[in-house]
């Protein structure tokens, strides 16, 4: 006998709460028929209130109560038995439980409990009762400045500057940390480590650490903080409730990272590249919500980072970001291969036209340049000159760029790949542009290689102008600046300091110039870019890579790939920056290839795809993508960038991975969760309404329809205290999207209410995020009006709650741009959607694009 069992609050994780109550709720899943025919009895066993532990009985209730919103395989309610059960006015405080089950016999109070825990290998769930005002008010704050950071840190030490500071996210308190740093001599950079206390009271914690020198990745854990990694970002959830976040700032040449001690103390390390004495700066929040604290934090790093001396408005190229970000990307990397060349390119190109595959950018990855070492290990390859190489493109980058465009005029954007020093082996001795530029010999802290040539930091605004300048004419738009990290790999201070503000300024001040937005930050996440070109607001924003890449033969780094970035995502979210979530490959080979695909969408930002030749799944491009009304096709990215819901569990507790974004306007908008097992087994998972984003657990009036992707399954009928459930296979994912509703009242179809929602471009993974404008009103004559813009062609869905009982042709009248649509282009999906084909419709009218991409369509009841 096999029994799955899930609940809310979930077991193996921790909950805070702030209701008067506490529902738990119970899903038991045999399976096999013979177990689902019989009775269970099921208790939560519990701590709450007190030390001893204690059974509260739940009761079975129908399994309708708890709507199935996706079922892997397709399993139906059948197998699942649900059981709820209510413990009213805990205290505040924290409590744990489990869950115990056996087979109901009467007369038979003997038989054995099984309990969950043992059974799924899995943690006791973990509850934070907080009260409905958790005290982290204007009241509370101010006493706060007087009590000090000691009230949340053991320990405190003496040798760190406390200073509190105003803080420009209401609900949160705010601390500058600083100290001293000895000054950088005889080609070492002073360093200064000093702990600073341990944090009090701590229930789980959560970290952003530098995985290497390049890239961010997650760390999470219990009780007492241990890293075996720098972070730059640590949060804890004590057990109040209260979230107590910390940043180290990196500015003015002095880098602050944050470690552990022996005893769970935080430690501040600092290096000081200066060759005077400097000061580490560390940011302290705490708050009720972690985005409160986190929102605290960046406000005041943004007033500690120096503002950049670049002025956008002197860009005369910059475009709508919208045209660079939404188009459909494909890259070279990993489906042509680093044997790059124009022979392999353009017959890439067409096959990818040949199978109906309308890409808006290219982007012309590594191995088009000119190198040097021929043959050798790319970290020993030196850059010769600025033309491509003419073994792979014999007629030169411009003409290989005439030909593309002429044979592909859907491609509007083409980039290219370099480092950002060139190439990974630095510039090459012998070549031109070491004779036209001024170089220098920079030594690295690397395994790899001791040493490299550089352009020497100035002159290097004059390389960047003058290689930019030539991209420009050979008709590149944009550029993809990888390695930025090596900047952090010099190991001399003075090299340091020297190139890594020149290097950077110089490159945004260039690209801004030639390019405007339309380039990639890569390798880039060390915390000297993160601070000094990241986060001011002061010029346009750009794309960024927010992870290590993406490896399409690594088994066990698909999950990963997926749940670092929906955790990196809870700091480049703040950034000025559009957090890139890396190229993937969509071959039905590929058992992965929907799981990123799903991943990308909901990330918000852009979707670039490196499949081999010939090896595309249209149909998964086809969910990911929607034609225009001017013949190209677009990404539906959501207006806000995705991030994981659930920050303080690390990806070996295998719970379902949870990333949640939002379209529209606040309140009438709609959220969305994407859901990832990243387990090797099947998982199924409860949470509440709101967990979506843009729900609020205090509104219960408001009412919501839930739509899956996968499935159409439509679930009615919720509010922000329901709870759902989901099932996913192995390697499963879904999407989720959470609709308000609106009620209206027809006089005409006997008073019956009726509720009603669009639902944006149905069979888009992202659909919602077709819609630019809707509205749902009564006309003066009682007639309902649905008008809808949206900005790309597909099937348009409207919910109406009576659908089933109206007939379409006697109800309903459809327009598009004031014109009636074709009757065949309009039909009735899943009983309650009405589905208009846009883009059916507007090939078969003859209608043109106007000035605007826009299609406005209008329902009349």
């Amino acid at each position: 006998m096999s029994i799955q069992i899930t609940s809310y609050p979930p077991l193996g994780k921790v909950t805070c709460l702030k209701h008067e109550k506490i529902k738990f709720t119970v899903q038991l899943e045999p399976d096999s028929d013979s177990d689902n025919q019989k009775e269970w009895e099921v208790q939560i066993w519990h701590d709450i209130g007190g030390t001893e532990w204690l059974a509260l009985p739940v009761q079975k209730c129908p399994s309708t109560a708890v709507p199935l919103l996706s079922s892997g395989q397709g399993q139906g309610s059948n197998t699942r038995h649900v059981f709820e059960g209510e413990i009213t006015h805990p205290q505040p405080g924290i409590g744990n439980f489990t869950i115990r089950y056996r087979e109901h016999q009467d007369g038979d109070a003997d038989s054995e409990w099984q309990w969950a825990n043992q059974k799924q290998q899995v943690g006791d769930g973990e509850l934070i009762f907080t009260s409905n005002e958790l005290g982290l008010e204007q009241q509370e704050l101010k006493k706060l400045s007087f009590a000090g950071l000691g009230r949340y840190f053991d320990n405190l030490s003496p040798d760190i500057e406390v200073e509190v500071r105003k803080s420009e996210a209401p609900g949160a308190a705010l601390w500058s940390l600083s100290g001293p740093v000895e000054p950088a001599a005889d080609g070492h950079p002073g360093v200064a480590r000093l702990p600073l206390g341990v944090p009090s009271y701590v229930s789980r914690f959560f970290a952003l650490v530098r995985l290497s020198v390049s890239w961010l990745g997650p760390r999470q854990g219990k009780d007492k903080l241990d890293l075996s990694e720098d972070a730059i970002l640590c949060s804890f959830l004590r057990k109040d409730g209260v979230h107590v976040v910390l940043l180290g700032v990196s500015v003015h040449d002095v880098l602050t990272v944050l470690g552990s001690g022996s005893d769970g103390a935080v430690v501040v390390k600092a290096q000081n590249d200066n060759p005077s004495p400097s000061r580490f700066q560390v940011l302290v929040s705490a708050a009720d919500e972690f985005e409160i604290a986190m929102s605290a934090l960046v406000y005041e790093a943004r007033k500690l980072v120096r503002p950049y001396d670049a002025n956008a408005n002197d860009d005369q190229n910059a475009q709508w970001l919208s045209s660079w970000y939404d188009g459909l990307t494909y890259c070279t990397w990993n489906g042509i291969g680093q044997d790059l060349s124009e022979e392999k390119l353009i017959p890439a190109l067409d096959e990818l036209k040949r199978q109906g595959i309308n890409i808006k950018g290219l982007i012309i990855d590594d191995n088009w340049q000119s190198l040097d070492n021929e043959g050798g290990d790319s970290w020993y390859r030196g850059w010769n000159q600025f033309e491509a190489s003419p073994k792979a493109f014999p007629h030169g980058l411009a003409k290989t760029v005439s030909t593309i465009r002429e044979l592909h005029p859907n491609i509007e954007y083409i980039a290219v790949w370099h480092a950002l020093l060139g190439y990974w082996g630095g510039i090459s001795p012998d070549g031109e542009l070491a004779s036209t530029y001024k170089t220098r010999e920079v030594q690295l802290n690397s395994p790899i290689r001791s040493s490299m040539l550089a352009i020497d930091p100035c002159d290097i605004q004059r390389f960047y102008n003058d290689f930019y300048s030539f991209l420009s004419s050979a008709g590149i738009t944009g550029v993809k600046a990888d390695a930025q990290s090596f900047l952090d790999l010099l190991s001399n201070p003075t090299d340091r300091a020297e190139f890594t503000t020149s290097y950077q300024d110089a490159w945004t001040i260039s690209s801004l110039r030639h390019f405007g937005p339309k380039v990639i930050s890569c390798m880039s996440q060390f915390p000297q870019t993160i601070f000094h070109s990241q986060l001011p607001t002061n010029k346009l924003t750009i794309v960024v890579r927010n992870s290590d890449d993406f490896f399409p033969d690594i088994e066990d780094s698909h999950p990963w790939h997926v749940f670092c970035n929906a955790h990196n995502a809870l700091l480049t979210r703040y950034l000025n920056i559009l957090p890139d979530w890396d190229m993937f490959q969509t071959s039905t080979s590929n058992p992965y290839a929907s799981f990123h695909a799903a991943a990308r969408c909901i990330s918000g930002g852009p979707i670039y795809i490196t499949d081999t030749p010939g090896q595309h799944d249209a149909p998964l491009i086809k969910q990911m993508t929607a034609p225009t009304t001017q013949s190209d096709s677009i990404t539906l990215r959501p207006g806000i960038v995705g991030r994981t819901l659930d920050m303080y569990h690390d990806i070996k507790e295998g719970h379902v991975l949870r990333i949640g974004t939002y379209h529209g306007r606040a309140r009438t908008g709609s959220g969305i969760i994407g859901l990832f097992n990243v387990a090797a087994t099947p998982k199924s998972a409860l949470f509440v309404m709101s967990d979506f984003p843009g729900i609020y657990a205090a509104d219960t009036d408001s009412k919501y329809i839930v739509r899956s992707h996968r499935s159409g399954r439509i679930t009615n009928g919720l509010n922000s205290a329901s709870t759902v459930s989901v099932k996913l296979e192995e390697r499963g994912w879904e999407i989720l999207t959470a609709y308000p509703t609106r009620a209206f009242t027809l006089g005409e179809k006997d008073n019956v209410e009726t509720e009603v929602a669009v639902l944006g471009l149905l069979g888009k993974m992202t659909g919602v995020a077709a819609l630019v404008n809707s509205d749902v009103f009564l006309e003066s004559n009682g007639r309902l009006r649905v008008d809808v813009s949206i900005k790309a062609l597909g099937v348009l869905g409207v919910y109406f709650s009576q659908l089933q009982g109206w007939d379409i042709d006697e109800h309903f009248m459809v327009l598009i741009s004031g014109k009636a649509v074709p009757r065949k282009t309009v039909w009735r999906e899943n009983g309650r959607i009405l589905a208009i084909d846009v883009e059916e419709a507007w090939r078969e009218m003859g209608l043109q694009a106007g000035w605007s991409n826009e299609v406005n369509v209008s329902v009349l009841l």
